[in-house]
């Protein structure tokens, strides 16, 4: 079913995309991180409903910046590079909104020891796949990639329970981290 959501959001991004050929979709990643540090700032509020919308409003540009450049011709190594480095500072300002903002505590565990996890989960996602590309292989196995954890959390806002979110998104997190490196070794035996 994952796959065929992604499909559709796919197709349509490309549609959308040729529409703005004349944006560089490096402006649309800043783009994107900025309304994600804006979403952190609502979580930090403890304004989570404002927070989960406008986190789902970065989560298009964070998509749609990519299509731009594929669909126009723009893709550059250099964009993909931008690209990775907001997101990475993107999903740690969320969580650690989360954290301050007291959404992320799950008793007996306070909200940092959890945000903590999923932080460094998200990253490790991140680091796992461009270490596995950096030594010849492809790491785009599990379910952990950054489009479910942004959801993940999005519908936690909207819900109420972003706590029990960020938990979701730290197990998943380290379960996908767990597959990678078991899909690597295998793959670099």
């Amino acid at each position: 079913m994952f796959v065929k959501i992604k499909e559709f959001v796919r197709g349509f991004l490309k549609s959308l995309a040729k529409r703005f050929d004349d944006v560089d979709p490096n402006t649309l990643t800043i783009f994107g991180l900025v309304v994600s540090l804006v979403s952190a700032l609502f979580f930090a509020r403890g304004e989570a409903l404002t927070a989960g919308v406008l986190l789902l409003f970065s989560g298009f540009f964070d998509a749609l910046d990519g299509a731009v450049a594929r669909e126009n011709n723009r893709i550059t190594r250099f964009g993909g590079f931008l690209d990775s480095v907001c997101d990475r500072f993107a999903d740690a300002a969320i969580i650690i909104g989360a954290i301050y903002g007291g959404l992320a505590g799950i008793s007996p565990f306070p909200g940092w020891f959890i945000g903590t996890f999923a932080i460094v989960g998200s990253l490790m996602v991140s680091y796992t796949r461009a270490r596995a590309e950096a030594a010849g292989a492809s790491a785009e196995v599990g379910m952990g990639e950054r489009a479910v954890r942004v959801i993940l959390i999005a519908a936690g806002a909207f819900i109420g329970m972003v706590n029990w979110a960020i938990l979701l998104v730290a197990v998943i997190s380290f379960i996908t981290v767990i597959q990678r490196i078991d899909h690597v070794r295998k793959v670099l035996k």
